[in-house]
């Protein structure tokens, strides 16, 4: 089967597509042939949003990969479903998604802001989290983080990306900056986001969605810094 072409991997900025149904699955996840829908992965949500054909349309609850990568949009109910071969507009819920690319530019800012591993994270409707391995003794202050945080986004950095090679990723297992969750590889080439010129923010392999800018995050504040563990210090930041 044709895995979904993922359009938001080269524009986060698309809202809506047209597509060819190419499955209905047994739960009724509708599979097209290209999508601007992210699917849940790397603690970022699926997009919500709307599918229309001629004659119906489906509210979409969230957006997920099945076993073979690929995407499964879920329906808020049962109900009519596009016959294979349509031709659909895929439409995102774009408020969820800009507050989201929000989110996960701001997850990349922490992430650039405390220079240790990452243990996991998450991305919520407010901001979000990440959960780091930091010794005793090197817990950053809250009001200072939130202060280097603001500074980053209020300087109007650039978000861009580029691609390496599988290989190359191999050959920099330095840019990676989480223990539990690998770059997406065996595509042949994967995706580096860049922050700042050259990426002098912060430069990691990433599949999510992000802003063009640091600016459009607005600002934020360090809001929690919690004991979750032997190694875990999970730090939440929220939209001001």
């Amino acid at each position: 089967m044709t895995v979904t072409i993922l359009l938001f991997r080269d524009d986060a900025y698309l809202q809506s597509c047209d597509a060819t149904v190419m499955a209905i699955n047994d739960r009724g996840g509708i599979l097209l042939v290209q999508t601007v829908f992210y699917a849940t992965a790397g603690g970022q949500p699926g997009d919500k949003g709307r599918i229309t054909w001629d004659g119906g349309a489906a509210d979409i609850a969230t957006t997920v990969y099945d076993d073979v990568k690929n995407v499964v949009h879920v329906p808020v109910s049962p109900g009519a479903l596009p016959p294979v071969g349509a031709t659909v507009t895929a439409s995102l819920d774009w408020d969820n998604r800009y507050r989201t690319m929000r989110a996960h530019t701001l997850m990349h800012l922490l992430c650039a802001s405390v220079p240790f591993p990452v243990t996991g994270g998450a991305i919520g409707e407010d901001g979000g989290r990440i959960d780091f391995d930091i010794p005793e003794g090197q817990i950053p202050d809250k009001a200072d983080l939130s202060t280097r945080i603001n500074r980053l986004v209020e300087e109007d950095h650039a978000v861009s990306f580029r691609w390496i090679t599988d290989e190359e990723m191999a050959a920099n297992q330095h840019l990676i900056r989480t223990m539990s969750v690998k770059p997406p590889m065996g595509t042949g080439r994967v995706r580096l986001v860049m922050i700042g010129e050259d990426g002098k923010v912060d430069l990691q392999p990433c599949g999510g969605t992000h802003l063009k800018s640091t600016a459009a995050i607005g600002p934020i504040a360090v809001t929690k810094i919690e004991n979750k563990g032997k190694i875990n210090r999970r730090i939440r930041i929220a939209f001001a």
